[in-house]
């Protein structure tokens, strides 16, 4: 077998398998996932269905499988097999212990259709892969947050939410229209229109202390979210500019775009970095403290008033 048919073959056997993953596929979708034109696309299509595979084709809508329609269990590579490792770990440390239970779950099944060889090399890398989070990424007392955000996105419904907001003093109710979940900045942030605020709001799901299906459906259509999201109004913030010698920025370089880096630049034996913060007197002030031996803060006066503040306290705290 040439190349090229052999390179044909790999993708309309991707294409089978992505067939039978979803319920309606449209060509243009497969066109740009596998980086070929449209035209080569139906004729895979026409492959497929040469074979005897019953491909339903909906005018304007897309293509998918005959309700029924089943083929023997997938084989997979040895490189395949192993990537379930790192997947589940992450899974297990990364989503709430509801959705990690059903991957689980998932898992299993697919295990149970791996080769000999394939079950032994996934045995062997199971105790030597692991993956830790920095905090708690859920509220503990709610493990299933991520299966009923999901089921309501799925089924439109909304969702009812006590929600602790930052620097709040009482925790809020609302009613909630979850649009999609993201993970940013070492969280999983979910992104909805919220009722309470007759607006698009973010919620960090560790802050999130009841969450609860409700039978209410969505009072108007969401598209994906990373419109809305990129389109969310800006919660007032504070330009902060300071300081940094050179021999500590490699410390904080991974941490500072929690908040609220813009840009920086290099300027003689230190480095100026500018943020725009949300909490510039809270956060980005005790973040600072960390280093704040090697840097200076340029402006406002209010931040450097804070940081005096702060260290007041602590050289109070050291002398008891």
């Amino acid at each position: 077998m040439v190349a090229a048919d052999l390179k044909r073959f790999d993708r309309t056997l991707a294409i089978l398998v992505l067939l039978q993953s979803r319920r309606l596929v449209k060509a243009q979708q497969l066109s740009e996932r596998f980086g070929v034109s449209l035209r080569t696309i139906y004729r895979d299509i026409r492959s497929l269905e040469a074979a005897g595979v019953p491909i339903i084709g909906e005018a304007g809508q897309g293509y998918t499988i005959m309700e029924g329609y089943r083929l023997p269990p997938v084989m997979f590579t040895r490189e395949e097999a192993g990537s379930f490792v790192a997947a589940e770990k992450l899974m297990q440390k990364f989503s709430d212990a509801g959705l990690g239970r059903y991957f689980e779950s998932a898992m299993n099944k697919v295990k149970s259709v791996l080769k000999g060889g394939e079950k032994d090399w996934i045995a062997a890398l199971e105790g030597k892969v692991w993956a830790a989070p920095g905090h708690e990424l859920f509220n503990q007392a709610i493990p299933d947050a991520l299966e009923i955000l999901f089921e309501s996105i799925a089924a439109q419904k909304q969702v009812f939410l006590k929600y602790q907001s930052f620097g709040a003093a009482v925790a809020s109710s609302r009613f909630i229209e979850p649009v999609g979940v993201f993970h940013e900045n070492a969280h999983w942030y979910l992104y909805a229109f919220c009722h309470l605020r007759d607006e698009y709001r973010q919620f960090r799901t560790d802050r999130i202390l009841a969450i609860h299906r409700t039978d209410k459906p969505f009072s108007r259509q969401h598209g994906n979210a990373g419109p809305y999201k990129n389109n969310v109004p800006d919660c007032a913030k504070t330009k902060v500019v300071i300081a940094v010698s050179k021999e500590v920025l490699r410390y904080i370089s991974d941490s500072k775009k929690y908040y609220g880096f813009v840009k920086e630049e290099v300027k003689e034996n230190e480095v100026v970095m500018e943020f725009l913060s949300s909490t510039p007197m809270e956060g980005l002030a005790r973040w600072y403290l960390m280093f704040g031996d090697a840097a200076r803060v340029m402006e406002p006066d209010s931040f450097r008033q804070r940081i005096k503040e702060l260290a007041e306290k602590t050289l109070e705290k050291l002398s008891q």
